[in-house]
């Protein structure tokens, strides 16, 4: 396990040591989890961003399927009738 340093602000600190004791864990772990945290919904953002860009890549070569057509299929949901996805 790595050993890293931070300088923690007043306004970060003391909502910290009252969480710690409030949770009965150490500020480290709070720390830790915090971080694991940032780390996954910003891996989570980089994923969408891609999945975007490749959207984005696939509208532009016409790949498309009209507003018209997938609210009918969506209406088709439930009705015993449901039609297949639009391609």
């Amino acid at each position: 396990m790595g050993v890293t340093s931070i300088r923690l602000n007043a306004e970060v600190e003391a909502p910290l040591e009252e969480l710690a004791k409030k949770l009965d864990r150490s500020k480290n772990y709070i720390i830790n989890q915090a971080v694991k945290d940032y780390i996954e919904r910003q891996l989570m953002g980089e994923a969408r961003w891609l999945d975007t860009q490749v959207a984005l890549a696939s509208l532009k070569a016409g790949h498309a399927v009209s507003g018209e057509k997938v609210a009918a299929w969506l209406e088709s949901w439930g009705s015993g009738a449901e039609g297949e996805p639009p391609q």
